[in-house]
């Protein structure tokens, strides 16, 4: 196996190590020892991967992204596919499922970036295209934009555990904001 292979491998094991550990212990919990005994991967090389706590959140972000991306790619070509507003569906899609994932783990890469909060830097320029590209979508940007938010506010009020509404109920109102056809104005 070549160094690249698996280097990439070590990287794998330690980025699932670091959301498990999140999620069991939190972000104090997230040190280079516990790091090591969860992965199998020597102290030493975890530093030779990430340099230091802040690399290991870079690491998860990035993580976290390219899993929200493919969620994103999955929705529009099969249930996005024909939606009129493809990147607002694959963005009410993407917060359906960040709402979805197991809270510890969101509500600890939001206290992440309270501790590193640059890191969020690298979110704000492909959002604010994701947006732009809603708007030259909607054929009523308002409502479209509305929609966006509300999916936006539900996902982090779940998130934050600040709503009792069940997830079943929080499921019915993502795949009622997706509804393109509910939503349609008619002039």
């Amino acid at each position: 196996m070549d160094n690249a292979t698996r280097s990439d491998i070590t990287r794998k094991k330690a980025i699932e190590a670091a959301l498990a550990i999140l999620a069991r212990d939190g972000l104090g919990g997230l040190t280079f020892d516990a790091l090591s005994k969860e992965s199998g991967v020597s102290r030493g090389g975890l530093i030779h991967q990430f340099g230091n706590k802040e690399g290991v959140i870079a690491a998860l972000l990035s993580h976290q992204r390219n899993a929200f991306a493919r969620i994103a790619e999955e929705h529009t070509k099969h249930a996005g596919a024909n939606k009129n507003e493809k990147t607002l569906s694959a963005l009410l899609a993407t917060h359906k499922a960040s709402a979805n994932q197991p809270l510890s783990v969101g509500r600890v890469i939001l206290a992440a970036l309270v501790e590193f909060p640059h890191l969020s830097d690298d979110v704000r320029e492909p959002h604010q295209k994701m947006l732009k590209m809603v708007r030259e979508e909607a054929s009523d940007e308002d409502l479209s934009i509305l929609r966006y938010y509300a999916a936006s506010g539900l996902a982090l009020s779940m998130l934050l555990g600040l709503t009792s509404v069940p997830k079943a109920t929080a499921n019915r109102l993502f795949d009622r904001l997706m509804d393109e056809d509910r939503w349609h104005i008619e002039e």
